[in-house]
C-alpha cells in the first residue's frame, strides 16, 4: 500500500475517529472491523444499535469496539438540532432541522461539525447528493471556495515502478456555466473560475499524495486548434489558475495526446512545461471525466481511489453505491487521513 503511507502515518500520529453513515451495511461492517481489528482510528457507525449490532453478528464481523450512535436516542440531540438552526441562520425551521438529523446522513455530518468525529464516509447506500448536501449545509466550503469538488487518484504498479496521477472532477460538477444574478443579470462567478478552483484543488490533493502535480486542462483543442465546445472554457481555466496559485505549474487547453506524449507535444506545444508529462488531469465535464477515470482504471490497469471531496472545511467522502468492502477500508484511511 505504498500510496497509503504518508496517510497511516498521520494516523498513527494522531488518532482519529470516522463517522460510517450508514452502520448497517454489511461492507461498511467488514470495513469498520478490519479498521478497528488494525487498530487505525475510532469508529462509528449511525444507526439502531440492536439492528447495528444484529446484522455485524449475521455477517460474521467483529464490532465491539465500535461506537455505535442511534440518531432517534442520542442524549445531545436537541443541542445538535439548536445548532444547526443557527447554522442554517434561518433557512431551516427547527423542526425541518430536527426531522433531517434524524437522517444519518445529517446526524453524521453534524458529529463531525460538533468535534465528535473527525471525518465521514457514507454513500455506500446514499446517493451522492445526499452526501454533499448536509456537508454543504452544515461543514460548508472553505474560506475562498466557490464550489466543491471531486478527484480520483489512481495508481498502478508497472515494472516495478509506482504510478500516481490525479484527474478531476469526475463525479461532482456536470458542467461550468456562468453564475449569472437574476435581478442584474450581471456574471457573478464565471465558468472558466469554476474549473480553475477544480484544477487548483486537485493540484492540492495530488500534491498531498506525493504527486508533484504538472496540470493539464483538457479540450478536444491544443492552444486554439479547435474551436467550440469547452475550449474556450478550458483555455480561460488556466488564465484563472494562474491567478489564483501563481506557482502552479498548469497549462491548456490539451488534447490528452499533448499532454502526456513528449513526441506530441514537441510537435504541438514544444515549449510547455506541463505538454508531454502532466500527471495531474483536468475535465471540462463531467462526462469526460468519469469515462477517463474508467478507461485508466479498467484498461491502464490502474487502481482508482475516491471521489475524494475538495472545497470543504472537513474530510467528508461519498462511496460509490456499488462498492466492495475493501473500497470502504481503503476509502476510509484516506479520508480519516486527510483529517487534520
Amino acid at each position: 500500500m505504498g500510496m497509503f503511507d504518508k496517510l497511516l502515518s498521520n494516523l498513527k500520529a494522531k488518532r482519529k475517529t470516522i463517522v460510517f453513515t450508514e452502520g448497517t451495511d454489511p461492507r461498511i461492517l467488514e470495513a469498520a472491523s478490519r479498521l478497528l481489528k488494525e487498530d487505525l482510528m475510532d469508529v462509528i457507525l449511525c444507526g439502531n444499535v440492536s439492528g447495528v449490532k444484529e446484522a455485524a453478528k449475521t455477517c460474521g464481523f467483529d464490532i465491539t469496539k465500535a461506537t455505535i450512535i442511534d440518531p432517534l436516542n442520542y442524549a445531545d440531540f436537541d443541542n445538535m438540532v439548536d445548532t444547526m438552526v443557527e447554522l442554517r441562520k434561518g433557512k431551516m425551521t427547527k423542526e425541518e432541522c430536527t426531522d433531517l438529523l434524524k437522517k444519518s446522513n445529517y446526524f453524521g455530518t453534524m458529529l463531525v461539525k460538533m468535534g465528535k468525529a473527525d471525518a465521514l464516509l457514507g454513500g455506500a447506500t446514499y446517493s451522492t447528493a445526499d452526501t454533499v448536501r448536509p456537508a454543504l449545509q452544515i461543514v460548508k466550503t472553505k474560506k475562498g471556495a466557490n464550489l466543491v469538488s471531486s478527484s480520483f487518484i489512481l495508481f498502478r504498479e508497472k515494472d516495478g515502478v509506482e504510478e500516481k496521477i490525479a484527474m478531476g472532477d469526475c463525479a461532482i460538477n456536470i458542467s461550468y456555466e456562468d453564475t449569472i444574478d437574476k435581478v442584474t443579470g450581471e456574471v457573478t462567478l464565471t465558468g472558466a473560475r469554476k474549473l480553475a478552483e477544480v484544477a487548483v484543488e486537485t493540484a492540492k490533493t495530488a500534491s498531498f499524495f506525493g504527486i508533484d502535480p504538472k496540470v493539464a486542462v483538457l479540450s478536444f483543442s491544443t492552444y486554439g486548434s479547435g474551436k467550440g465546445g469547452t475550449v474556450k472554457l478550458s483555455h480561460d481555466a488556466v488564465i484563472e489558475a494562474r491567478n489564483i496559485d501563481q506557482n502552479l505549474v498548469i497549462d491548456g487547453e490539451f488534447q490528452f495526446d499533448a499532454a502526456v506524449s513528449p513526441v506530441v507535444a514537441k510537435t504541438k506545444c514544444p515549449n510547455s512545461e506541463v505538454a508531454g508529462k502532466a500527471n495531474t488531469f483536468i475535465f471540462p465535464l463531467i462526462e469526460a471525466g468519469n469515462i477517463g477515470y474508467k478507461i485508466a482504471q479498467r484498461l491502464g490497469g490502474y487502481e482508482a481511489y475516491g471521489p475524494i471531496l475538495q472545497g470543504l472545511n472537513a474530510p467528508i467522502n461519498d462511496l460509490s453505491r456499488g462498492c466492495n468492502a475493501d473500497e470502504v477500508y481503503k476509502m476510509a484511511i484516506i479520508t480519516a487521513g486527510m483529517a487534520e
